[in-house]
């Protein structure tokens, strides 16, 4: 089985989104750089985090998100973000009315089994997990084997936090990769057991 990776952007204080749900700066970097990103040519990254951003997502073979996050992109019209072949959505109701069923997206009630469900999918291929309240609650599950972040430079105060809830404390091994883009430190942390 592959990995389970909880991934986002981040601000320096902690949130994935501000007060009202919204990234602010927080994706800019995908539009700072003269590297394109994906086959859209919209996300332009600097040729660092390319180098380190891509090879992560051709290895993604499912992702997690809350059924908020589904609600708040109305689910990629159908279509996986960044050439991911799966998404898993956690929720207690069923999918939209008119949904189209043939649309990869699988809703499932519990964060355990989500995971689970992914992982089936994926294979031998990364899980991601977004970051959130979801991701904070495969977490403190035990289910996350690292922990990515694409730190930006902003502080935003308050907002939605990248670990959710989570109330206990839990040990990331030391980073073992810390790379600097433009505008965007990228950091992965293994998660100790």
């Amino acid at each position: 089985m592959g990995r389970v990776v909880m991934y986002g952007s981040v601000s320096v204080d902690g949130f994935v989104a501000d007060e009202h749900d919204q990234p602010g700066p927080l994706f800019d970097w995908l539009s700072n750089g003269d590297v394109p990103l994906d086959e859209s040519g919209q996300l332009t990254v600097s040729q660092t985090s390319y180098d380190y951003t891509r090879p992560y997502w051709d290895q993604i073979g499912a992702t997690v998100v809350g059924r908020h996050v589904f609600d708040l992109t109305d689910g990629w019209d159908g279509t996986p973000p960044s050439g991911i072949d799966h998404v898993v959505v956690v929720t207690h109701r069923p999918a939209p009315e008119g949904w189209d069923p043939e649309a990869p997206f699988h809703f499932v009630d519990g964060v355990e089994t989500a995971v689970a469900r992914a992982r089936e999918l994926a294979g031998d291929r990364v899980v991601e997990v977004a970051a959130g309240d979801v991701g904070g609650q495969v977490f403190a599950a035990g289910l996350i084997d690292e922990v990515r972040m694409d730190v930006v430079p902003v502080v935003f105060g308050s907002g939605r936090r990248y670990f959710g809830s989570v109330d206990a404390q839990h040990l990331l091994a030391e980073p073992d990769v810390v790379i600097a883009g433009n505008r965007v430190l990228h950091l992965r942390y293994r998660v100790r057991r």
